[in-house]
C-alpha cells in the first residue's frame, strides 16, 4: 500500500496547489474589480500579486514536508480533516508574510495573503470532500489503491473487512481470506486455507498482507512473513500487543485497530519520497536534454553498424514484483528474447557489435532508461532491474532477496559502484549484489543517491566486469 498510498498522496497535493493558483487568482480579480489595489497602479498591482502565487507555492511545499499534513487526505471525518488543515494553513500564513516581508513586496499585500489562504482552506476542504465522495463510488480508483489479502477471518479480520467497506475512499479492496478455523459466512470471501498463501499469492494480484490471527499462532504468522518477504509483499500486523518479530516496524491504525507494518525503509516516509522523486525528474529531463545530441550521434553509429532496431526493449522486473519495458541501446547483432531471454552476456562475446562494445563499456547502452525514469516505472539510483528468469534463481540463494522491490530499480546503484556487477555465476557474487542493494534501500539518503551517481561516472570499481 505504501506505494500505491504515495501515488494518492502526490495526485492530491497536485490539486492542492492548483486550488492554491485559483484562489489566489479569485482573490486578484476581486480586489482589481472593487478597486482595493492597495494604491498601486494597476498593472504594477497585478504583477506584484501574481509574484505572490510563487510565494504561497514555496510555502505550501514547506509546510507539507514540516506539518506531514499528508494524513489529511485519508480521514473520514470533516471536523479532523478540517482541524489538520487549519493547523497547515496558519503555518502557510506564516511562511507567506515571512517570505513578503523578505521579499520587499509592499506589507499592505499582507492582507490579500490571508484572504488567499482563508479562501483556499474553504476550497480546499470542498474539493477534497468532493473527490473523495466521487471516488468512493467510482471503481477504476481502485487501480490506485491496495489489493489487500487478509490472514485471518475472526474478529480482528472482520474489523478490516468493515473498515475498508466503510471507507472506499481508501482505494482499500480486500480479495478475500484465508483462515483455518472460519466456516466461511457473513459476506467474507474465503479462499483457503493457510497453507494456501503460496498458490493465492501466485494467482491472484496481492499488494500488501494483514495478518489478523491470534499471537498463539506464532508458528502460522512467522510461515506468513517469510512467504509474503520472498514474493516482495508487505505485511502489516494486527495483534493484540506490538510484534516480537523484528523490532523495524511502524505503528498506524485502521480504524480503531492498531495496525504494525513490518520491514520500514526510509522511502516508506512520503517526504523521502518527495525528494527522490523530485530529484529523479530533474535529473532524467537535464541529462535528456543536455545529452540528446549523444543520443542521435549513437542511433546513427547503430543503424550503421548493424541490421536491426536502434533500441533493445527487455522485460524487465520493477517495484513490487510489476514488470515493464526497460529501454537500452541496441549493442547485439543477436539480442536474446525481450521477454523469456535467459542468456548471460560472457566477456568476448561474439553477439556484441563494435560500436555495442564502447557502449557497454561506458555504460552508454543505459542512457535510454532516462525515459524509463520519467515514465516512473525506474529511478535513477536504486537496486539494478534483473531478468525475469534470475528472480526465482536469486530468491532461492538469498534471503530478503525480493525486499529489493520494495523501491524502484535503478539505472546504476551501490552495488554496480563497489564492483558487483555483470556476471552472477557464484553464490558470492549474487549475495554480495543482494547485500548491496539491501543496505541501500535500508540507507537511502538523498546524499547517498548523489554520492551513487558520482562513483558511477568517476569510479574505477564501476567499470569492472563491464563487457
Amino acid at each position: 500500500m505504501k506505494v500505491k498510498k504515495q501515488r494518492i498522496i502526490f495526485g492530491y497535493i497536485f490539486l492542492e496547489l492548483l486550488i492554491l493558483c485559483i484562489a489566489n487568482l479569485l482573490i486578484l480579480f476581486w480586489s482589481i474589480k472593487n478597486g482595493v489595489t492597495y494604491g498601486l497602479d494597476p498593472v504594477v498591482f497585478k504583477k506584484t500579486a501574481l509574484l505572490l502565487n510563487f510565494v504561497y507555492l514555496s510555502s505550501w511545499i514547506l509546510t507539507v514536508f514540516i506539518n506531514s499534513a499528508q494524513d489529511v487526505y485519508f480521514k473520514t471525518r470533516l471536523s479532523t480533516r478540517a482541524r489538520i488543515l487549519g493547523v497547515g494553513c496558519f503555518i502557510l500564513i506564516g511562511l507567506s508574510v515571512t517570505a513578503i516581508f523578505l521579499s520587499g513586496i509592499n506589507i499592505s499585500f499582507i492582507e490579500m495573503a490571508i484572504q488567499t489562504i482563508a479562501l483556499f482552506y474553504v476550497l480546499n476542504l470542498v474539493t477534497i470532500e468532493l473527490v473523495q465522495k466521487s471516488f468512493s463510488q467510482s471503481k477504476k480508483y481502485y487501480n490506485f489503491g491496495a489489493k489487500m489479502l487478509v490472514l485471518g477471518a475472526g474478529e480482528k479480520g472482520k474489523e478490516v473487512l468493515d473498515f475498508v467497506t466503510q471507507n472506499k475512499h481508501l482505494g482499500y479492496d480486500v480479495v478475500g481470506f484465508l483462515d483455518d478455523d472460519y466456516p466461511g459466512s457473513n459476506g467474507i470471501n474465503l479462499l483457503g486455507r493457510m497453507n494456501d498463501l503460496s498458490r493465492v499469492l501466485d494467482t491472484k494480484p496481492v499488494d500488501e498482507i494483514v495478518i489478523a490471527l491470534p499471537f498463539e499462532k506464532k508458528e502460522e504468522i512467522q510461515t506468513a512473513i517469510h512467504i509474503a518477504d520472498n514474493r516482495g509483499i508487505r505485511v502489516n500486523l494486527v495483534p493484540e500487543f506490538p510484534p516480537e518479530f523484528e523490532h523495524n516496524y511502524k505503528a498506524y491504525s485502521i480504524g480503531s485497530m492498531p495496525v504494525y507494518q513490518l520491514k520500514q525503509i526510509p522511502l516508506d516516509h512520503f517526504h523521502n519520497f518527495m525528494l527522490k522523486k523530485g530529484f529523479d525528474i530533474l535529473f532524467a529531463l537535464a541529462v535528456l536534454t543536455f545529452l540528446s545530441p549523444v543520443f542521435l550521434v549513437i542511433a546513427i553509429l547503430i543503424k550503421m553498424g548493424s541490421k536491426g532496431p536502434v533500441f533493445y526493449k527487455p522485460l524487465r522486473k520493477g517495484q513490487a514484483g510489476g514488470t515493464f519495458v526497460c529501454y537500452k541501446f541496441r549493442t547485439m547483432t543477436d539480442s536474446d528474447d525481450a521477454v523469456a531471454g535467459t542468456r548471460s552476456t560472457v566477456i568476448n562475446d561474439p553477439r556484441i557489435t563494435k560500436i555495442g562494445k564502447y557502449l557497454r563499456k561506458f555504460d552508454l547502452d543505459e542512457l535510454p532508461q532516462f525515459f524509463n525514469v520519467l515514465k516512473g516505472d525506474m529511478s535513477v539510483v536504486g537496486p539494478r532491474p534483473h531478468r525475469l528468469n534470475l528472480n526465482d534463481d536469486f530468491r532461492e540463494v538469498v534471503n530478503e532477496y525480493m525486499v529489493r522491490h520494495y523501491v524502484k530499480p535503478g539505472l546504476t546503484g551501490w552495488a554496480q559502484v563497489n564492483g558487483w556487477r555483470g556476471p552472477t555465476e557464484t553464490e558470492l557474487q549474487k549475495r554480495e549484489r543482494v547485500n548491496h542493494d539491501l543496505w541501500y534501500i535500508h540507507h537511502w539518503s538523498l546524499l547517498t543517491d548523489i554520492k551513487i551517481i558520482f562513483l558511477t561516472v568517476f569510479s574505477k570499481k564501476t567499470r569492472q566486469n563491464a563487457f
